[in-house]
């Protein structure tokens, strides 16, 4: 999420982790630093931190690199639970040298591969990398536009993941997909923003200037709903019940 809003409505509504971004309309960018501090202000669950500098694919430059290793750096001095990052190289597989970096740099803070996994190489093959990293979560959508679409990987990564790694699931997720995922997975981990589009307050509006994107309202904003996350919890708690477990973890 990218608002503090959208954060406390996302607390509200029983997510007990938030992903923190800026500019979620293109997938999400590190967001700055007063809003970590505020949304850090608002909420009690943990934050974990998107470090991305740029849209696009995960092939960094040095330069690029060297902000993404100041970010980790800075997130962990402000107070952050956990980082999340990827990294891949020319060929399509993971940067394994950069991702240890990483990993040494956050110390005590979570790690979270982000959707650079989505587009890697070799998923399976990257898992087991994730793995003798020492990573803890593995954020995908089975490597398809949506997790319905990936679902068939997804239980792949679930059951070689052991019980060493988290996966996470992302991509189009809400109460129902969590019903079914859960239905034919033994997932427990899910991804969501539950955000609904709002009409901008603004009397006054110029509606042949765009900031950005054209085809995209400059009058419409994102913001997490808390009702939609109070569906998908009442979800996984009656699923977790069925099953006799007694928690879980939703990452919005």
């Amino acid at each position: 999420m990218d608002s503090v809003e959208s954060a406390i409505n996302a607390e509200a509504g029983g997510a007990n982790r938030l992903e923190l971004c800026a500019n979620l309309i293109i997938g999400g960018t590190t967001p700055s630093t007063a809003l970590f501090e505020l949304v850090r202000k608002a909420v009690k669950i943990k934050i974990n931190v998107l470090i991305r500098p740029r849209f696009g694919d995960f092939l960094y430059t040095n330069h690029e690199f060297e902000m993404i290793k100041k970010e980790v750096a800075l997130f962990k001095e402000l107070g952050a639970d956990g980082v999340v990052v990827g990294c891949l190289k020319v060929d399509g597989t993971l940067d394994i040298e950069r991702m240890r970096e990483l990993v040494d740099l956050a110390g005590e803070m979570t790690i979270t591969l982000h959707r650079a996994f989505d587009v890697c190489k070799d998923p399976l093959e990257a898992l087991e990398q994730v793995k003798a990293l020492g990573i803890d979560t593995i954020l995908t959508s089975g490597q398809e536009n949506s997790c319905i679409q990936g679902k068939e990987l997804i239980k792949t990564l679930i059951e070689k993941a052991e019980d060493k790694v988290a996966i996470l699931i992302g991509g189009g997720v809400n109460h129902k997909v969590i019903e079914e995922m859960m239905a034919e997975m033994p997932a427990t981990h899910f991804h969501m923003s539950g955000k609904v589009t709002l009409e901008s307050e603004m009397a006054y509006r110029k509606n042949n200037v765009n900031m950005g994107l054209k085809g995209l309202s400059e009058y419409e904003i994102w913001r997490t709903d808390q009702e939609n996350i109070l569906a998908a919890q009442k979800v996984i708690l009656s699923r977790l019940e069925e099953k006799g477990a007694s928690c879980f973890q939703e990452n919005l």
